[in-house]
C-alpha cells in the first residue's frame, strides 16, 4: 500500500507522515525543497526563491520523490504535491489547518513571531501555487482528489495520524 499525505506548510505533513510510516512499519518518503537545500548547502528560503525563476528544482524534487515511492511496495510519501504526483497512491489525504494555526506552528518551530510567519506563510502559499499551476497544471487548493481531507488546525498529529492509520486498514479489509 502507498500513502501519500499532502498539505500546505505547518498543517503538519512531515510529523504525520513519519508518525504514520512508522506505526505502520512503512518506508517514508519526504524529499523536499527542504532536503534539496540541505544538499546543495543552500538556505531553504534562498532555493525557494531560485525555484521561481528555474524549475529544474521542483521538477527535480518532484520526480526523485515519486522515483523514491515508486520503488517500495509499502511507502507513505509526504509532500505539498504527493497526492497529484503519486497518482497510483492507494490512500491520498490532504491535511488543512487555518492560516492563523500554520503560521502558530511555523513560527513555534523556526522562531520568530507568528505575525512575520504569516506574512511569509501567505507569500509563500501564492507563489508555490503559482508555481504548481504553471508547471503541472495542478491547483493544489483543489483537494477534491484527495480520498479523506482532515482538517488539523485542533488536532495533535497523533490524533491525525490515527485517523489516517484508521483510514488505511479499513481499505485493507
Amino acid at each position: 500500500m502507498r500513502i501519500a499525505i499532502s498539505g500546505k506548510s505547518g498543517c503538519g505533513n512531515t510529523t504525520v507522515t513519519r508518525l504514520v510510516s512508522e506505526a505502520l512499519g512503512y518506508e517514508m518518503i519526504n524529499f523536499t525543497f527542504r532536503t534539496l537545500a540541505e544538499e546543495r548547502g543552500l538556505d531553504f528560503w534562498h532555493l525557494s526563491r531560485l525555484a521561481e525563476r528555474d524549475d529544474t528544482f521542483d521538477l527535480e524534487v518532484d520526480r526523485r520523490q515519486v522515483e523514491m515511492a515508486r520503488s517500495h511496495q509499502r511507502c507513505v510519501l509526504g509532500s505539498r504535491l504527493a497526492i497529484w504526483m503519486l497518482k497510483e497512491a492507494d490512500v491520498k489525504i490532504f491535511l488543512d489547518a487555518t492560516i492563523e494555526e500554520r503560521s502558530r506552528r511555523i513560527a513555534e518551530r523556526e522562531g520568530g513571531t507568528i505575525e512575520e510567519r504569516m506574512a511569509e506563510t501567505v507569500d509563500r502559499d501564492r507563489r508555490d501555487s503559482a508555481r504548481y499551476k504553471r508547471l503541472y497544471s495542478i491547483d493544489n487548493n483543489d483537494t477534491s482528489i484527495a480520498d479523506v481531507v482532515i482538517d488539523t488546525t485542533a488536532l495533535q498529529a497523533e490524533e491525525v495520524a490515527a485517523l489516517i492509520i484508521e483510514e488505511v486498514h479499513r481499505r485493507e479489509t
